[in-house]
């Protein structure tokens, strides 16, 4: 398996298209993470990691950001402006005709909603920048900034989530896979070193058996996780064919079972967070039936809470299906077989056709959408098992390393095929 692994990536390698994007990639990522750790001004560091290390919450956040956080960088926000701002933008192509229509006029439409997309993320850079500079002054980390200073602040961090954002894009344009999964994805892999480092000081002799169990657990949601996202329904397909006598040429339309690939635990993570963040905000002000309100929404959204993880594996399973409708249009594909003379054995072209792609689609999607909530909210069942919450914030972190991996190595063989069947037209 290994010795299979190695001649993959050799054989990539040996191609100089690939091997330029591949350095891209890398040295996008190497900018990345340089740009990452130049620290933002007026922070009490002692303080800072104090408060990081005493919360769940702020420790998955850290994780997501690739250690940003907690060192509060320039970068401190990460991708999350961005999330958002596509999860609105994604939102309002099904209410609003006009970007309805816009979102179908292929690639040029795309672009158009990524350059509103991009718009729309510097004033969410702007609110969020300000409001993790009230979150943490209220918790005495920012002790005092003039007025000048807090401009300058806020403006620096939406400016590092910018930056992030164009690296991601320019991945995504020059490199190999999805620029801001890749970021997401690296900022995981940093940051888990220092993850483990800190569950395995907080071990002793007696917990090596829960570990192990923790270890052979974690090994089998992998290999889970790899499996589920490349299982795939084939839809037997003919085409007809006319050399001679008339005939009939067999494929097959693979469907795969997590059509939203890693995207549905991004956006879920960006909104299952915000009731905590909201309630330690508010957990501040003068008025104490608001306070009291807010430290109660903050507890019941602590990531080891029943609600928590509730309403984690709703908004993941209700974005699996959002984001599958986006990628995958029933439609659209029985339309495209119907013009290159393609059909469903047992199926008339057209509505028929349609209607048994999506009946098919919304059966396979549901088991993907039930396998990714179940895999996003088991960690903390762990968590409880184990004992350490350092572990169980890594569970969805390992997933989102998972898919984007598996991602990469195909993007990376998609471009192997191109290549054998370009030099196969010359």
């Amino acid at each position: 398996m290994l010795s299979q692994i190695i001649s993959f990536f050799s054989k990539s390698l040996k191609s100089p298209d690939i091997r330029k994007k591949v350095l891209i990639t890398a040295c996008v990522l190497v900018v990345y993470r340089l740009i990452s750790h130049i620290p933002a001004a007026g922070i009490d560091r002692a303080s800072l990691q104090a408060l990081f290390f005493g919360s769940p919450l702020l420790s998955l956040l850290d994780v997501f950001s690739g250690g940003t956080l907690a060192n509060f960088s320039i970068m401190a926000l990460g991708l999350t402006p961005y999330i958002n701002a596509s999860i609105i933008m994604q939102l309002l192509s099904y209410v609003i005709p006009s970007l309805e229509e816009l979102s179908k006029e292929g690639e040029f439409g795309q672009e158009k909603i990524n350059q509103y997309t991009r718009i729309l993320t510097i004033p969410l850079s702007l609110l969020q920048a300000f409001g993790m500079y009230t979150l943490l002054r209220s918790q005495g980390v920012i002790t005092t900034l003039s007025p000048i200073a807090i401009f300058a602040l806020v403006v620096t961090m939406a400016a590092g989530a910018m930056i992030s954002v164009w690296l991601g894009e320019l991945i995504t344009e020059y490199g190999i896979s999805n620029g801001i999964s890749f970021l997401i994805f690296a900022g995981i892999v940093a940051r888990l070193p220092v993850v483990l480092g800190q569950s395995a000081a907080t071990f002793t002799g007696e917990d090596l058996l829960k570990l192990a169990i923790f270890a052979a657990l974690a090994l089998v949601i992998i290999g889970l996780i790899v499996f589920m996202n490349e299982a795939t329904r084939q839809i037997p397909i003919n085409y007809a064919r006319r050399v001679g006598r008339a005939t009939l040429a067999s494929s097959y339309l693979p469907l795969r079972l997590n059509q939203a690939g890693v995207i549905p635990i991004i956006f879920a993570v960006s909104l299952v967070l915000l009731p905590s963040l909201m309630g330690q905000f508010l957990s501040g002000v003068p008025n104490p039936k608001l306070a009291q309100l807010a430290t109660q929404a903050a507890t019941a959204f602590n990531p080891q809470s029943f609600l928590y993880n509730a309403v984690y594996f709703l908004l993941v399973f209700g974005f699996t299906y959002f984001y599958t409708a986006i990628v995958f249009n029933p439609e659209k594909i029985s339309e495209n077989l119907q013009k290159n003379g393609g059909f469903v054995p047992g199926f008339r072209p057209g509505s028929q056709t349609t209607k048994y792609l999506g009946y098919v689609l919304n059966r396979i999607t549901m088991a993907g959408a039930i396998f990714l909530g179940l895999i996003a909210i088991l960690p903390s069942f762990f968590q409880n098992f184990v004992g350490v919450a350092n572990l169980a914030v890594g569970g969805t972190g390992i997933l989102i390393v998972v898919s984007v991996v598996l991602e990469f190595t195909r993007d990376l063989e998609a471009q192997l095929v191109m290549k054998r069947y370009e030099t196969f037209l010359r």
